[in-house]
């Protein structure tokens, strides 16, 4: 559960009793208001975390004393937009929006959904017939997409994918926060598909590395976001039904809301 800016009820009351508790002046109100976004961005600059204001199982993590070395930091996301020439606003909305919130199941093992029909794809690629394998293990191996399995169950389908091909099988799954498919290996300038995996075990900074290089190796995706042309960025990285799920409203407004909160705090 996130809260954020203008939500109510008790649940944001008791944050902010373990915020007070914690040593934040904060009083408990029982809503989300400026002051309650003030001191959580203050909890999450003193972690390093995204600062973004909102509180959630990240921010939650560093509040109860858990590891957080392996989540993304602000200084992250400042790289990110210097590497790609943008505005940091620019990559804090496109964190938000395009991103899973979380990168990890737990720490060194990072979300990822297994592709069944991509896997098939591969197979093929590497002069293997899939037809057999798919009679067998048609949760894995399949022409259609679909069988999803969900969070750590999608492993399960990962490691009957590995008893076939390990490099297929890892190319055939999207990794970590941004979801990006491990077949793009090589236009993200890694050496082997295994280095790529290692890089999405390691921490969700290497997450948003591997999305900001994917951004830069598409000319015209990369011109979206530096224009900020919301829409063309949406149709280009989500699909031709972006409009349907508002990727761009939800970016647009983001962004706004992104750059009113760092003016005011500059």
């Amino acid at each position: 559960m996130i809260l954020k800016s203008g939500d109510i009820g008790a649940q944001v009351g008791d944050l902010q009793r373990r915020l007070y508790t914690n040593g934040y002046k904060v009083e408990e109100t029982n809503v989300y208001d400026e002051r309650t976004v003030a001191v959580v961005r203050q909890l999450q600059a003193r972690a390093g975390l995204v600062d973004d204001g909102k509180f959630g199982p990240k921010t939650d993590a560093y509040l109860r004393g858990s590891e957080t070395g392996h989540l993304l930091k602000q200084r992250d996301l400042v790289n990110a937009a210097n590497r790609l020439g943008v505005d940091l606003p620019s990559v804090m909305a496109v964190n938000e929006v395009e991103s899973t919130g979380s990168g990890f199941i737990e720490p060194g093992v990072p979300k990822i959904l297994f592709e069944r029909h991509v896997f098939w794809q591969r197979l093929r690629a590497r002069g293997i017939d899939p037809a057999p394998l798919a009679q067998k293990y048609p949760g894995t191996v399949n022409q259609k997409r679909g069988g999803y399995a969900g969070g750590r169950s999608e492993y399960t389908r990962l490691h009957v994918a590995l008893q076939i091909n390990r490099d297929a099988a890892w190319e055939s799954a999207s990794w970590g926060a941004f979801q990006i498919m491990g077949y793009h290996w090589e236009t993200l300038g890694f050496d082997s598909v295994q280095a790529f995996v290692e890089a999405m075990r390691s921490g969700e900074a290497a997450q948003l590395d591997s999305f900001a290089a994917f951004i830069l190796a598409d000319p015209n995706l990369h011109r979206a976001l530096k224009g900020r042309k919301w829409s063309t960025f949406a149709r280009i990285y989500n699909g031709p039904a972006y409009a349907e799920n508002l990727y761009d409203v939800k970016l647009s407004r983001a962004y706004s809301r992104f750059a009113d909160m760092l003016q005011a705090a500059a």
